[in-house]
């Protein structure tokens, strides 16, 4: 009994958490099977999360409806934890809630930021190494204290007009709601909404890669010999124990893979998340490819000792479907640093697109920072929707360098923050004032052009 009445003092001096402590909204929100919000958000990856944090900061009633039990996207449940690019020439040209929440994880855990004050040898030098958990829990709770309400595990199942607005039918484990809302943001990667209404998308015959992250470790490469490793992979190849793929870059010793650990060298090719049973095929095949490697690894001399070190649950996903937008961004908007009219945010990061044959990146001249139109983000033709993401109006090889974690970020904000000003002026997005979300933008910290 003593031991009993203890642990029940201690708890209250921790203070326990429980479902009963979030804020009302959100578990009124959690409970209902009908429920009403000012701007609805589908999806809670990259850019997802920062337009519901936007919107509920600029004070509209918002609710982020996300499929897996986790926010981040490409950042977490990827396991890309590393995004970027913030900075282009010695200059930041992306800020505000991301980066944030970027600031935040770093701080929290190595606290080391990478040196901004020159340009790297190479891009990925000035990508921010965060702790991807860490970044998912910071998010949520900037969520959760915005005021947004958040639904996991659910998916739309059917989006139809409502008046001036939209009726979302969703459905999860043991829910079924009916959402009504004045704006509709889809942040599902492809545009998963805007194909429910039967608006055009753009896709290619043949998308990039996907790759599932992971890592290797229990073996010194100081201590293996590269031209046996070489001509040991060579023959994995041809008798099938290796796969194309299985190390992206085809035509670089594989030493160097393993020098790396493995991580973000592999490519999943037909890698698809346009459908749970394509999502299911990318998930098969990338664990499958990395026990080819781990079993091949372990057959090299000195490497009996490999093992897996980390493995994400999911293959990430680099390309399905983009939006038709009220303008497209091409390849020669992008290098040539063109600064649209409606320009709501800046984008910076090389042509990047990834095949059969690897990678090669594309640099930006010196100087040159893209910019983000807002009508690139609204389907043509559409009222009350916005889409933000990889699935931004964009041609294959603007979109390949567009698709990165800042760049969605810094869309994803300019959507939140013009869905909150829609709703509060009964307008669709094209229709406020320019002048007024950038200054909302910049209130909350983001970079806008001009």
């Amino acid at each position: 009994m003593k031991i009993m009445l203890k642990r029940r003092e201690a708890l209250k001096v921790v203070g326990a958490v429980s479902v009963g402590s979030l804020p009302g909204w959100l578990r009124a929100a959690s409970d209902a099977a009908d429920c009403a919000a000012d701007v609805l958000v589908i999806g809670g990856g990259t850019a997802g999360t920062i337009a519901a944090i936007q919107s509920a900061r600029a004070g509209a009633k918002t609710m982020l409806v996300e499929m897996v039990g986790q926010l981040g996207g490409t950042t977490t449940v990827g396991g890309v934890a590393y995004p970027g690019l913030f900075h282009a020439w010695e200059k930041q040209v992306i800020a505000g809630i991301g980066w944030d929440l970027v600031a935040k994880a770093v701080a929290l855990d190595s606290g080391k930021m990478p040196d901004f004050s020159t340009p790297p040898q190479r891009h990925s030098l000035h990508q921010v190494s965060v702790n991807g958990q860490l970044y998912a829990a910071l998010a949520e709770e900037a969520c959760v204290e915005a005021g947004a309400a958040i639904c996991y595990y659910e998916i739309p199942t059917a989006v139809r007009t409502r008046g001036d607005g939209w009726e979302v039918e969703t459905i999860g484990k043991g829910v079924r709601r009916t959402i009504a809302c004045r704006q509709l943001i889809d942040c599902t990667g492809g545009a998963d909404i805007v194909g429910m209404l039967g608006l055009p998308r753009l896709r290619e015959a043949e998308t990039q890669p996907g790759t599932l992250m992971f890592s290797f470790t229990g073996y010194d490469t100081s201590k293996l010999n590269a031209d046996e490793i070489q001509e040991r992979y060579q023959h994995a190849l041809l008798d099938g124990s290796l796969k194309e793929g299985d190390y992206c870059h085809a035509d670089s010793p594989f030493i160097n893979f393993l020098r790396g650990g493995g991580s973000i060298a592999q490519h999943i090719f037909g890698a698809d998340s346009s459908t749970s049973a394509t999502k299911t095929q990318a998930n098969i095949a990338g664990r499958a490819s990395v026990l080819r490697l781990l079993r091949f690894i372990r057959s090299l001399p000195g490497c009996s000792g490999a093992r897996i070190g980390r493995m994400q649950q999911e293959t990430a996903v680099r390309e399905t479907y983009r939006i038709v937008g009220e303008v497209q961004i091409t390849r020669d908007d992008f290098v040539s640093g063109r600064v649209f009219e409606d320009a709501i945010g800046y984008s910076f990061y090389p042509i990047d697109l990834h095949d059969r044959s690897g990678v090669k990146p594309e640099p930006l001249q010196r100087g040159i920072v893209p910019t983000i139109p807002l009508r690139a983000l609204v389907p043509k033709g559409s009222r009350n929707l916005m889409a933000a993401g990889r699935s931004i109006s964009s041609d294959r090889l603007a979109n390949s360098a567009l698709r990165v974690q800042a760049s969605c970020m810094a869309m994803g904000q300019a959507a939140g923050a013009t869905a909150a000003l829609a709703a509060a002026k009964g307008l669709s997005p094209l229709s406020v004032p320019l002048g007024e979300i950038r200054s909302l933008l910049k209130k909350h910290g983001a970079i806008v052009p001009g």
